[in-house]
């Protein structure tokens, strides 16, 4: 009986290691130093409307946090294997190279966790705002899913990571019932120049991977050096926009200098040498952290400052 025993519990034990790799792994694929990216943008976008923390907000902040992430993510691990393998920056916080025997797991985590939220937000929406989700999970899909593959279309794989960060915030403004002034707009143009410009200078880093793996990209198209002048504008270009905004937002202009002046290093970078970029790409994620802080404070201003 004791040999029964230990061999049932050696059994539980491999099951339990076996489980919290596979979280480990679907967590890594979420890439949850990007989670605040998506959450935040509809947290401020709905609180600012309503200001109210109601179950809307909560459901709707926690999905763009998480289930939003692991589809967005995850999707793009699994039909990106292949090119992840050949890419040595992947396996840690900037992407996972996500194990062939969790790819059918992850697609089902996918499912499983999104399906409840969408249902829900769906439930408590309007038509616009169901047009709006729907954009935003149909750009999420059409990434990286077979046959749609947008990330493999220059330009467009640009626009639509954009569109991946920007929708959370529109949706969250027409699930409060926002009205759409210029001054809104020019905020979520200045926003939408930010992620191509971002996108764009992200996939500078991977031209060489992306080369060897058949993909194309926007930087694999037009070369490095190109991509990190049309980034550079893009941000510039998005920081004038900002100038259009209701005060305080003119300061969050000033947001995107960092950003701007971080790839001017890579102004004239070889696409062999293309790899060299992250060093720039790390610095945005620091970035990230930092101006969301002071977009925090500015957002704190702006709310005492209207009624």
């Amino acid at each position: 009986m004791d040999a029964v025993a230990r061999g049932l519990a050696r059994i539980r034990h491999r099951s339990q290691r076996g489980a919290g790799r596979m979280i480990r792994q679907l967590l890594l694929s979420s890439r949850p130093l990007s989670w605040v990216n998506t959450a935040f943008p509809f947290a401020a976008g709905y609180l600012l409307v309503t200001r109210e923390v109601d179950l809307v907000f909560v459901l709707g902040t926690l999905y763009f946090l998480i289930p939003y992430n692991l589809a967005m993510y995850g999707i793009n691990d699994v039909f990106d294997y292949e090119s992840d393998m050949r890419n040595p920056r992947k396996g840690g916080v900037e992407g996972a190279v996500l194990d062939k025997s969790l790819h059918r797991i992850t697609l089902w985590a996918v499912a499983i966790t999104n399906v409840p939220f969408v249902v829900f937000l769906v439930a408590v929406g309007s038509p616009l705002s169901w047009l709006v989700l729907a954009v935003s999970l149909f750009a999420v899909l059409a990434y990286s899913a077979p046959k749609l593959r947008f990330k493999e279309r220059p330009f467009i794989d640009s626009l639509t990571s954009s569109t991946h960060f920007v929708s959370p915030a529109v949706y969250g403004l027409v699930l409060a019932g926002a009205a759409f002034t210029p001054a809104l707009w020019a905020v979520l143009a200045a926003f939408f120049l930010w992620g191509v410009a971002s996108h764009a200078f992200g996939a500078v880093q991977d031209i060489v991977a992306d080369r060897e793996g058949g993909i194309s990209s926007i930087a694999t198209v037009i070369g490095g050096a190109a991509t990190v002048r049309f980034a550079f504008v893009a941000y510039l270009l998005g920081g004038v926009l900002m100038l259009f905004t209701t005060w305080p937002g003119p300061l969050g202009g000033l947001l995107v200098l960092p950003y701007a002046l971080s790839v001017l290093p890579y102004w004239s970078i070889a696409d062999a040498d293309a790899e060299r970029a992250n060093t720039g790409w790390r610095r945005f994620l620091l970035f990230n952290f930092v101006c969301g802080f002071v977009v925090t404070m500015l957002l704190i201003w702006l709310w005492v400052l209207v009624p």
